[in-house]
């Protein structure tokens, strides 16, 4: 027999209480905080006035999440009522295993729904873990939706102390994962635990033996978050991160040993080596820790980051005398680059000012440690400072029997400069963690004429690489494919190339194609104008960005001109004013670049904003994180290192739409690309890293159509599922359904034909999978949980952004433009009635379909010709608008201007209105008995309104 959700908590406890933590039995928000005012006079050895905890409790009833976390590691300055002060401590960082810690489950918090969790973790009295459990079977995202519910619902109400929750933990016995208290993450960001070996410990009770042992678990809060002040969010380490730092934290204690970590790309090595950097400051036996990036990664972010935590600790300047300054002060820590640093210790004139730090306990922290320059770095480090102990991160080493670096007939590994891997994780284990995705790599080296004959690939034929009907061929064929391997452009590819010279052609075919209107893609570039134009390509290293642009030489004269040509057309595309006058101003333009390309994983980004492809030699091709881009085109002879890093740009996580990195070599790579993986995971590691060929996702999708036609053999048969079990049954196999589609459409090869389902039919299915996802979230939440409601849809595998009400103005304008041309009558309706079929399919679209019903209905037979139809739409649409809020104010009897204000805040915070809010708005105020049920009518509906005039609108611009 299944064990119930009830057996799995209870078994829960019983663990919990053996490893210490003490039962205690709370059941509402009153008896949470007379237990957290014991709890803290407890931990502090005080006793509390009501009045004086009265005060503490307004001190922590205050900002969101991210402030009340730094909040809780700060001791509040206590005016106690003998007008003395104390300083209370709510936790302690310093000594993380010296704290109060209790149990408890089935806490019932009243927010605007009355939520009951499941077990509570209390540390000093405040709920700093929270466990959502699921029966054996269930789905996890089913637990991680349930908290998402909670947080919007009830986790502010009563002082908001659930807030100060630091970590989550959901499970479902057989599968465990715990991720930090950030409202913005999804659920691709949970994560479970492992032990030094990268064994998964997925089993509930393993789990909570290690993770939630209490010192452990304290640690983990104390040491092991982290505050983002950028993003305003925190960040919890994942296991390998946790044991990196801990081991490079051991070495500087007991040796004076180096020592390297090696972790594959997009395991965020930098979140740990700026962690280790952070705890390593506070060691009394060292002087100063130095964290060394290349100038080409200190991005605005992550000097904000570093400043945040040691205010001016990073310079981005090239002053190589304010490194120096930085180094003889009192930092504990300094962010600097490579280059300055390389300056620093070679020149004489700052020789006086470095010679005290020569005999001093200095850690150098090298991020990316692959760089060429590393090895002349590591000779100048260890000549001058004497007591110097240096680590490196990197994601793909330095062999030296494979990738050897060769520098001044010196032969450079990773382990000669470092010496021992003091932790590993390569891409094997990230993507069996689900941190990073699988390569779905296609060659397309055998390119074919217009006469459908191939065009052999012959070797090391620089010719033939460089012939401009080839580059010709492939851009063709990128216009043809880009808008299906980067989902209509919701993601941004990189095109790496051979050398300058080949770039340059291809930006200017891009170019010549586009103004021909053969498309409309935005091609960004940026390369350094060089002496000797070609790309050594011999060792597989990638070569560093190089901004020094400063000399001019007549073989650097074509392309310095060209640059200046392309930078022209970026200024126009994003009416910005960038050059490449002098070093500075290229390396702005660079990191506007940068910037561009990472903002599209903003919340806010900009359509505008959008660039669709980065032409590179070798720029961005190493430590440029951007989950937004998930295609890279490849030209070039990559190898080893530089072939995985460069594929690595494609393969961050992001929501169930981006389920592979698509890489598309226009070369044969085949050989290059096994040999790369063989070095750094395994020979036998192939399946594991890239995904299965298009005709095993056809076959997958064609075995899902078995399953669904066995719940439902045709369409309308979904309605016959009365029973919530089977309802569920039909949504998750559809759900297996758009996920084999996703991934098949992302092939070049990709046909419906080859599936075992019609076009046509796989429509109506969707329209019945998304009519049961309508009625679950039409229902008021204080009804009784739904089964279905706790499934995850994923909508944004069918949904499709341009689809929105923008693009369907833009379709009834050529429809009435057609009208007054001598289109019949007939097909007029046929257009017609294909955009209203249109209307029902789009998830995004169906709450809006009866006003775009009526504006076609009503008012676009009566529009002029010389009216604009998206200003008259736009007018129907806000009269629309005022009308349903009037009328929903009117029979729910409410305040006009507090329902404004609270769609108003809604979609400020994306926060529900809080009880008190909404009852305030009320003109009447509704007996006590009533309260509830009026709440919950009153957000139901505010939410649908929100839904159907302000979501998935588009820009509501006239056509040009």
């Amino acid at each position: 027999m299944t064990q119930s959700e009830a057996e799995l908590e209870q078994n829960l406890i019983e663990r919990l209480a053996r490893l210490g933590y003490e039962p205690v039995t709370i059941r509402n928000a009153a008896e949470l905080t007379a237990n957290l005012k014991t709890q803290l006079e407890k931990h502090n050895n005080i006793t509390l006035s009501d009045q004086e905890f009265k005060s503490i409790l307004n001190h922590l009833d205050k900002g969101n999440v991210f402030d009340r976390a730094k909040r809780l590691r700060d001791k509040m300055e206590l005016r106690r009522d003998d007008g003395t002060t104390f300083y209370l401590e709510f936790i302690n960082i310093e000594h993380w295993c010296q704290n109060q810690y209790q149990l408890t489950n089935q806490i019932t918090n009243q927010g605007s729904y009355k939520n009951r969790y499941d077990v509570t973790l209390l540390i000093n009295g405040l709920p700093l873990v929270q466990i959502e459990l699921k029966r054996r079977g269930l789905e996890l995202k089913e637990a991680f939706n349930q908290i998402n519910r909670y947080q919007r619902h009830s986790y502010s109400a009563d002082h908001g102390l659930f807030q100060y929750v630091q970590i989550f933990v959901i499970s479902n016995g057989v599968n465990t994962r715990y991720y930090a208290n950030n409202r913005k993450q999804e659920y691709k960001q949970t994560f479970y635990w492992a032990d030094e070996d990268n064994n998964l410990l997925t089993n509930l009770d393993d789990f909570a033996d290690r993770f939630l042992e209490k010192c452990h678990l304290s640690k983990m809060i104390c040491q092991y978050i982290v505050l983002h002040e950028s993003n305003k969010v925190l960040m919890v380490l994942r296991p390998y991160q946790y044991y990196a730092v801990e081991t490079l934290i051991e070495r500087v204690k007991n040796t004076n040993k180096n020592g390297y970590i090696w972790h594959t790309t997009g395991s965020g090595k930098t979140l740990t080596s700026f962690k280790a950097a952070q705890i390593l400051t506070k060691l009394p036996t060292v002087h100063k820790v130095l964290f060394v990036v290349d100038r080409a990664d200190l991005d605005f972010q992550t000097s904000k980051e570093f400043n945040y935590f040691s205010p001016d600790c990073v310079d981005t300047t090239d002053n190589t005398q304010q490194l120096v300054t930085q180094m003889s002060g009192n930092s504990p820590l300094i962010v600097t680059t490579i280059q300055k640093l390389n300056r620093a210790i070679s020149s004489s004139r700052h020789e006086a000012d470095m010679l005290p730090l020569r005999d001093k306990r200095i850690i150098f922290i090298f991020d990316e440690c692959h760089r060429s320059q590393f090895g002349e770095t590591h000779r100048k480090i260890t000549r001058f400072f004497q007591n110097a102990q240096l680590f490196g991160f990197t994601g793909t080493p330095i062999f030296a029997e494979k990738n050897v670096y060769v520098k001044d007939g010196l032969k450079l590994s990773t382990a000669s400069l470092f010496t021992e891997c003091l932790h590993r994780y390569v891409i094997t284990n990230a993507i069996a963690d689900e941190n990073v995705l699988k390569f779905s790599v296609e060659y397309w080296g055998k390119l074919k004429r217009k006469d459908g004959t191939i065009i052999p690939e012959p070797k090391g034929d620089r010719e033939f690489f460089e012939n401009p009907d080839r580059l010709s061929l492939i851009v063709d064929w990128i216009i043809e494919n880009h808008h299906r391997k980067t989902h209509r452009r919701k993601f941004s590819a990189m095109f790496c190339v051979s050398s300058v010279n080949t770039l340059l052609t291809y930006y200017e075919i891009f170019k010549a194609k586009k103004q021909q209107g053969l498309h409309d893609l935005r091609v960004v570039t940026i390369f350094t104008p060089l002496d000797n134009e070609d790309d050594d390509e011999a060792n597989g290293l990638i070569g560093e960005p190089d901004f020094n642009i400063a000399t001019d030489t007549s073989r650097r004269h074509h392309s310095r001109d060209k640059l200046n040509e392309f930078i022209a057309d970026y200024n126009q595309m994003y009416k910005t004013q960038h050059s490449a006058k002098d070093s500075p101003a290229f390396y702005a333009y660079y990191k506007d670049i940068s910037k561009r390309m990472k903002d599209r994983d903003r919340e806010d980004a900009q359509d505008a904003d959008r660039a669709d492809i980065l032409l590179v030699v070798n720029m961005f091709l190493t430590g440029f994180d951007v989950k937004k881009i998930n295609t890279l085109y490849v030209d070039k002879n990559l190898k080893y290192h530089g072939l995985i890093q460069a594929y690595s740009r494609t393969n961050r996580i992001l929501g169930e739409l981006k389920s592979q990195g698509n890489i598309v070599c226009f070369r044969n790579l085949k050989e290059n690309t096994d040999d790369a993986v063989a070095l750094f995971s395994d020979e036998n590691a192939k399946e594991e890293i890239f995904i299965q060929p298009y005709e095993y996702h056809v076959e997958k999708f064609n075995e899902e159509v078995k399953t669904l036609k066995a719940i439902a053999p045709i369409p309308p048969d979904v309605n016959k599922l009365i029973n919530e079990d089977d309802q569920v049954e039909f949504v998750k196999a559809f759900r297996n359904l758009i996920r084999c589609l996703n991934v098949s459409k992302s092939f070049t090869e990709f046909n419906f034909a080859d599936l075992n389902l019609e076009e046509q039919t796989f429509e109506d299915y969707k329209s019945k999978y998304l009519d049961i996802y309508d009625r679950t979230r039409s229902k008021p939440d204080e009804e009784k949980e739904s089964l279905v409601e706790e499934v995850d849809f994923e909508l944004e595998l069918i949904q499709r952004d341009e689809i929105n009400v923008s693009y369907i103005l833009k379709l009834l304008g050529r429809l009435q433009r057609d009208r007054q041309t001598d289109v019949t009558s007939e097909e007029y309706q046929s257009q017609k009635a294909s955009i209203l079929e249109l209307l029902g399919k789009e998830a995004q679209l169906r709450s809006k379909r009866d006003l775009l019903e009526k504006f076609i209905d009503e008012r676009l037979p009566t529009l002029d010709p010389e009216e604009k139809i998206e200003a008259v739409f736009q007018d129907f649409w806000t009269q629309e608008r005022i009308t349903a809020i009037e009328q929903f104010c009117q029979a729910e009897n409410l305040k006009i201007e507090a329902v404004n204000q609270m769609i108003a805040d809604y979609q400020f915070s994306g926060k529900e209105p809080l009880r008190e809010m909404v009852l305030s708005a009320c003109k009447q105020t509704p007996k006590l008995l009533e309260r509830k049920k009026v709440f919950a009518r009153v957000v139901s509906k505010l939410l649908e309104i929100i839904n159907k005039f302000d979501e998935a609108i588009g820009a509501l611009d006239e056509e040009e």
